[in-house]
């Protein structure tokens, strides 16, 4: 058991950047992505959670050769400005984010209390009651407690989509014509490039390499520890891939044969159950409300750990000032219950955008892994800097797919 309990105290940054990952957000870009183009698109899902590992462990190994973190860097080598340009950026990326969560996991509970309620529960009520359990959670104020229920919460979502890949699997010769790299035609709804941008905008999030390297500096890991950082970030990577490949299973063999479209994705649970039935509708719904309660805890809370550690202090989640701006984030989740937003549109265009920022956060990485004075006799070798240069094409490609998708959507 010593063992046992050993091993996943060693993968809680990884879970926790897993859960950060594969939230509600990714949930909705792989079910839509499966809906609208069956599996076409699994090698985007593929190439994207490939990037997240070598990006991952990249930064993670940064912050163990120099003991800084990713802003504390841009900081003292780059300018201030960057690391304003990054904590702006993303905390814009998880506000969008929480509005986005917040509205489908009250959308599906609602709908799911139709079973037993008539009429079912106003989305807002569970809204509010999903906001107050966040915000609870985060008044304790300790990285560690965070990790050890992301641990238990991301568990039960992975093994929920999983299940439901089995009862729900598409042929295997559609899987693995999935990872021949194609672009699509016109599906049954958005354009290709905003689903496309959405999928590497919720996977490659800059957000979770800048926080994988405050994880690695508190849970005290030094050069002796290369091992076990490499070891956690392939565990992140490989999960992420598993997972979400399982969500956009499960769409592409319900819905894509029969061109229907997915514009909410608590439509999923109406959907699904002809073809499922009642069992898998309910192992789908209770993942995507653990999908939606682990990502929210660290979105609420990244911009208090930004600033912290911009400023280069010991991370306190107590401060009155990041409580309240914490309850000001939370309490976006209001936005779609209340004035009927649509949720899905929301997610989609908030993960797109991450992809914008994508670019910038490549090339940080690339300059501060070369600069001896600071890397010293472990800078980049030269198959390292070839990988950062082909993901810097990949996400300047990223950004301007974001880019036509994000303004199609609007103009539509």
């Amino acid at each position: 058991m010593g063992k046992i309990r050993k091993l996943v105290t060693s993968l809680l940054p990884g879970i926790f950047l897993f859960g950060f990952t594969v939230g509600t957000g990714s949930v909705t870009a792989m079910a839509k992505a499966g809906a609208d183009y069956g599996m076409s698109l699994l090698w985007a899902l593929f190439i994207s959670c490939a990037i997240t590992y070598f990006m991952i462990n990249l930064y993670g190994r940064f912050t163990l050769i120099t003991g800084e973190t990713a802003l504390q860097a841009f900081r003292n080598h780059l300018h201030p400005a960057v690391g304003i340009f990054f904590i702006v950026t993303l905390t814009a990326h998880v506000s969008g984010s929480v509005i986005g969560v917040m509205g489908i996991i009250s959308d599906v509970c609602s709908i799911w209390s139709g079973n037993f309620i008539t009429g079912g529960v106003p989305p807002v009520y569970f809204a509010i009651v999903f906001i107050a359990l966040v915000y609870g959670i985060f008044l304790t104020g300790k990285t560690r407690a965070f990790e050890n229920i992301l641990a238990v919460i991301v568990g039960i979502m992975a093994l929920c989509f999983l299940i439901n890949f089995f009862i729900l699997t598409p042929p295997p010769l559609e899987i693995l014509k999935g990872f021949v790299p194609r672009l699509p035609g016109t599906g049954t709804g958005e354009s290709p490039y905003l689903v496309i941008a959405s999928m590497v905008g919720t996977t490659v999030f800059s957000g979770l390499f800048i926080l994988r390297t405050t994880l690695v500096k508190e849970a005290g890991w030094t050069q002796a520890d290369f091992k076990i950082q490499k070891r956690d970030a392939l565990f992140s990577g490989l999960m992420m891939f598993v997972v979400s490949a399982s969500i956009m299973a499960a769409a592409a063999a319900s819905m894509y044969p029969g061109h229907l479209q997915l514009n909410e994705v608590s439509e999923m649970i109406h959907l699904l159950e002809p073809m499922a039935g009642p069992f898998a509708v309910a192992i789908f719904a209770m993942g995507i409300l653990a999908a939606g309660v682990s990502s929210q805890f660290p979105n609420v809370a990244l911009l208090p750990w930004m600033l912290d550690d911009y400023q280069q202090n010991k991370p306190n989640m107590k401060r009155t000032r990041y409580r309240i701006i914490v309850l000001l984030i939370s309490l976006l989740g209001l936005i779609v219950p209340v004035f009927h937003a649509r949720p899905i549109a929301v997610m989609l265009v908030s993960q797109a955008f991450g992809a914008l920022v994508l670019p910038a956060t490549v090339f940080c990485i690339l300059y501060l892994g070369n600069k001896k004075r600071l890397m010293g006799s472990q800078t980049f070798p030269f198959h390292t800097n070839l990988v950062l240069g082909a993901i810097l094409i990949f996400a300047l490609l990223m950004s301007y797919m974001s880019y036509t998708g994000i303004l199609g959507s609007l103009r539509f």
